[in-house]
């Protein structure tokens, strides 16, 4: 795997209520990431971007939504989830801003 391939596999992180739970209880933080990573390829991705140690991935498939445009139906992407534990110790701090 290159290192370009590397930094394109995470596309952002995914905040929601239930991600901020399982961020507090389980030492997780989830991403959304291209549809054909690999756990290997989201792993190292995590370590070389976050300088983390990450213990484990797990990624879920999220099928897209239909919508309606007034009479038309139209159809959202789907798009990959990607739950990653981090090791003991560890956090990632995305507001980039200092702890007092």
């Amino acid at each position: 795997m290159s290192q370009e391939r590397l930094m394109k596999v995470i596309l952002a992180p995914h905040v929601s209520e239930k991600t901020t739970r399982v961020a507090d209880q389980a030492n997780q933080v989830v991403f959304r990431v291209l549809p054909d990573a690999s756990k290997t390829e989201i792993k190292k991705a995590v370590e070389l971007m976050f300088e983390v140690k990450v213990d484990a991935v797990q990624v879920s498939n999220m099928k897209g939504k239909l919508k309606r445009f007034g009479q038309s139906i139209g159809r959202r992407k789907n798009w990959k989830k990607a739950y990653v534990t981090l090791a003991e110790g560890q956090d990632i701090d995305f507001m980039g801003g200092e702890t007092a």
